[in-house]
């Protein structure tokens, strides 16, 4: 989405909902109401504690104990239909989602995991972290579209559908150790390699340890110069 057009607007969600169901709601939302109209949408929060399973996670033979791993730590576990692996929010870790249309052909993959990539390296860069593109080895949800300093901090999934694409991420702010504590037993169980001390976060990087500043740099980073209608998260999964 970095780089509408000034002229444009950009439909923003601040906030969380009261539940992790509604929560996801209001994603799901975002993404049609992009898919319906055209109009970009964004949201950049800190999603209820949970620890959020990918598709192949779900079928692990270890996924079982993988879920009672978390949730025996204190974090619900909940399926998700866009990434890979394993992410674990605490309650402090940010998320965030672009949602885009789509044209004819359903073609721009490379080119969106491109311009989210970018915007989320030049939105930390911004907040004194310097951010580069990549992961160490046994990262948390290794992939290819991955933010990293002084350890994986971030890493970007895609969803596309006939009408409109959601580009989304995680970013750990400041509480690598309890994220790598709760991954640790979980990727253990799914079989999946994984060094706890390649966990990084905003705070470790240099930056601040407050999750609001982020989600406005990465707000910032994402919509540019475009205008900004805003509504709270509640309003839109209600």
């Amino acid at each position: 989405m970095s780089g509408t057009d000034a002229g444009a607007t950009v439909r923003v969600v601040r906030g969380r909902a009261t539940t992790r169901e509604a929560d996801r709601t209001v994603t799901e939302r975002l993404r049609e109401a992009t898919g319906e109209t055209g109009e970009p949408g964004f949201r950049a929060w800190t999603p209820h504690r949970q620890v959020a399973f990918g598709r192949r996670d779900a079928r692990a033979e270890g996924y079982d104990r993988a879920r009672e791993a978390a949730e025996s730590r204190g974090y619900p576990t909940v399926e998700r239909s866009v990434g890979g692996r394993a992410v674990a929010y605490t309650g402090r870790t940010v998320a965030f989602a672009s949602a885009v249309p789509v044209g004819e052909g359903r073609n721009g993959l490379d080119d969106r995991y491109e311009t989210a990539t970018t915007a989320v390296v030049r939105a930390l860069r911004g907040l004194g972290v310097a951010a580069r593109r990549g992961e160490p080895p046994d990262s948390f949800c290794p992939g290819a579209h991955s933010v990293q300093a002084h350890g994986k901090l971030c890493g970007i999934a895609q969803r596309v559908r006939r009408d409109a694409a959601l580009v989304s991420g995680v970013v750990v702010v400041a509480d690598r150790e309890e994220v790598a504590a709760v991954l640790e037993p979980v990727y253990e169980a799914l079989g999946v390699p994984f060094d706890p001390g390649s966990v990084g976060s905003v705070a470790g990087g240099g930056g601040p340890a407050d999750a609001e500043r982020v989600c406005r740099a990465l707000e910032d980073a994402f919509v540019g110069d475009a205008g900004r209608r805003v509504e709270a998260a509640d309003e839109v999964g209600a």
